[in-house]
């Protein structure tokens, strides 16, 4: 899967974050990662 876009990325983004919990950047990042199954390369990018 390529990188996904700024539009496809703030709804899960969203969700994460609306679930009333502090999360580290690192947090929301590796949730997204895995929630466009990215690869380690595409992550590096």
């Amino acid at each position: 899967m390529s990188i996904p876009d700024y539009q496809s990325i703030m709804f899960p983004l969203l969700q994460y974050s609306g679930d009333e919990q502090e999360h580290s950047l690192r947090e929301c990042i590796e949730s997204l990662a895995i929630h466009f199954n990215l690869t380690h390369e595409n992550r590096k990018q």
